[in-house]
């Protein structure tokens, strides 16, 4: 399992959809361009919420929540004969990955056909964003906007932008040995690596007052 994370060396920015149980990788998403802006919103996880709560202030509960919001642009135009049904798959592909499979909506139209409960949600394959061999996380996506701005003679789309929002999932949400998990706990480690290296001494900033 230490291994997993090294598994994700990617050329370009995208997602990959894991199978949760395995941890092997089902499909790659790359974007054609990578995003021009990032947006990155980040809540801590605080217990004190009172002004003057002053036993429980400094403490926290888990990871802060951290948001990712940034556009994906596609454009099939310029070589059509690539793309014959326009950006169809590709925009299918990211849309599918929010929903259950055809075969899991059967199975379950099926089960309660027959008067029986599912009890389990169905579970969807672990989706991972990737930007950059630095920055590789469990997601889930809670925003997703097409605009679809060009389009061929058979209304096939062939030039987008995707807004996409999506919330990085912690060992809160995952647990400590989930494969999600493990990839979570490599991207904080790297962010205790680089913060590691800011070792200004005080005098260099000044000695506060207090």
């Amino acid at each position: 399992m230490t291994a997993f994370p090294e598994a994700f060396n990617p050329v370009r920015g995208g997602f990959v959809l894991v199978d949760p149980d395995r941890g092997t990788v089902q499909r790659t998403i790359p974007f054609q361009y990578n995003p021009d802006t990032l947006t990155r919103t980040l809540t801590p996880q605080g217990i004190g919420s009172e002004p003057g709560d002053r036993l429980e202030v400094l403490r926290l509960k888990g990871p802060a929540h951290e948001q990712f919001r940034f556009d994906a642009e596609f454009d099939a135009a310029d070589a059509p004969e690539k793309y014959p049904d326009g950006l169809h798959p590709v925009l299918s592909a990211l849309e599918l990955s929010m929903y259950p499979t055809v075969e899991q909506l059967r199975h379950e139209d099926a089960l309660a056909r027959a008067g029986q409960i599912e009890v389990a949600p169905m579970e969807s394959p672990l989706l991972v964003l990737v930007l950059g061999p630095k920055r590789v996380v469990p997601v889930r996506i809670t925003e997703f906007t097409v605009t679809e701005e060009f389009f061929d003679q058979a209304l096939n789309p062939v030039r987008a932008k995707v807004g996409i929002g999506v919330r990085v999932l912690t060992v809160d949400d995952l647990g400590h040995q989930h494969h999600g998990g493990v990839l979570y706990l490599t991207y904080q480690g790297r962010k205790e690596g680089f913060a590691q290296s800011v070792r200004n001494p005080v005098s260099d900033v000044g000695t506060p007052r207090v």
